[in-house]
């Protein structure tokens, strides 16, 4: 690297900021200290930072897809805080199977990743054992297991749907559907949004009717969205609000909704979860909960690189784990324009 930042004459601190993909270098000073890559057949030698720092430089990240919008932006937003501390991520789809995730949390002990944020879909509370004694550092992601022996960054779900329903209640709407339902799921984030759902209508007096569960095993994308709403629809129930438990759902629920005629917001109400890109321009754009995605982030980068420091320091005192729940807000657009003066 001091070969390179030499041959470009650059530092060797801004020859490290272009190699992790650092956004704020000038172009022709990026395109210097690549054209002396090039040159000169720099490749990064991880082994030699591991025995020169006693670590890569490498952190991993275990998501369910990169295909479900939510971890995509994710995933984008915890590169962005590991380039601000000169951190490469490794990204590792677990496929939402139980053999991905044991797959990822064994990916460390090969020596070559500092530590792994993990967000597990298919492990269960039972499985908590498998958090302890990794020899790595680990931070926790999502609702789908707890552990008071790992760090955990979580968002607010039942905060949240309860604000996505309420917005609809104070509107006047009482026919509220719920898309994203799952047979298999008795904890987790389905569990959890559905409960704050729930008490929305409770805190009413207005009970839970069977026919406004959409259920979505398949996953929680466009397409199951759209079915689970065809659903709904043909029981019969009568809708004039929904409530998704992802953004991807909503915008499924709402071309089905719009295919049967039905006016959003006039004739039905929507409202989405997790505020990903697309939310703002759908049509009509989606009012939707902002778990706080970035800050789940930049919380779990920071404590992975805090842990990793710890395990170098000799003779440091560990920390006791954190549990970091992230702020929630709601974003309200055209999906919910209110129908009552």
């Amino acid at each position: 690297m001091a070969d390179v930042a030499r041959h470009a004459g650059v530092s060797v601190k801004t020859v490290s900021n272009v190699l992790s993909g650092y956004p704020y270098i000038r172009d022709t000073t990026r395109a210097r200290v690549l054209a002396a890559v090039d040159e000169l057949g720099y490749e990064i030698n991880v082994t030699a930072r591991i025995f020169r720092s006693g670590r890569s430089g490498v952190v991993g990240l275990a998501v369910p897809e990169l295909g479900q919008p939510y971890f995509g932006e994710l995933a984008d937003e915890i590169l962005a805080a590991g380039r601000e501390h000169d951190l490469q991520v490794l990204i590792q789809p677990t496929g939402f199977t139980r053999e991905g995730e044991l797959a990822a949390l064994k990916e460390p002990r090969r020596g070559l990743i500092d530590g792994l944020i993990f967000s597990p879909a298919a492990l269960v509370q039972a499985d908590e054992h498998l958090l302890e004694g990794l020899g790595y550092p680990l931070v926790l992601l999502g609702e789908q297991m707890f552990s008071p022996h790992v760090d955990h960054v979580t968002m607010r779900n039942v905060e949240g749907a309860r604000a996505a329903t309420d917005l609809l209640l104070d509107d006047g709407r009482r026919r509220i559907a719920v898309v994203g339902m799952l047979h298999a799921e008795t904890a987790g984030t389905s569990a959890l949004r559905f409960r704050g759902y729930r008490e929305a209508l409770e805190a009413r007096g207005i009970e839970v009717d069977p026919r406004l569960l959409g259920w979505a095993d398949a996953g929680w994308h466009r397409a199951e969205g759209a079915r689970a709403m065809a659903d709904v629809l043909d029981s019969g129930a009568g809708v004039d609000g929904v409530v998704a438990f992802n953004d991807a759902l909503a915008i499924g629920a709402m071309y089905e909704l719009q295919v049967r005629g039905l006016a959003i917001p006039h004739d039905v109400g929507v409202v989405g979860f997790d505020d990903i890109g697309d939310a703002l321009f759908s049509v009509p754009t989606l009012t939707t909960v902002d778990p706080g995605r970035r800050e789940i982030a930049r919380v779990a980068v920071d404590l992975l690189r805090r842990r990793v420091q710890e395990r170098l320091g000799p003779g440091a005192e560990r920390e006791a784990p954190v549990l970091h729940v992230a702020g929630m807000r709601l974003v309200e657009r055209e999906s919910t324009a209110r129908r009552t003066a």
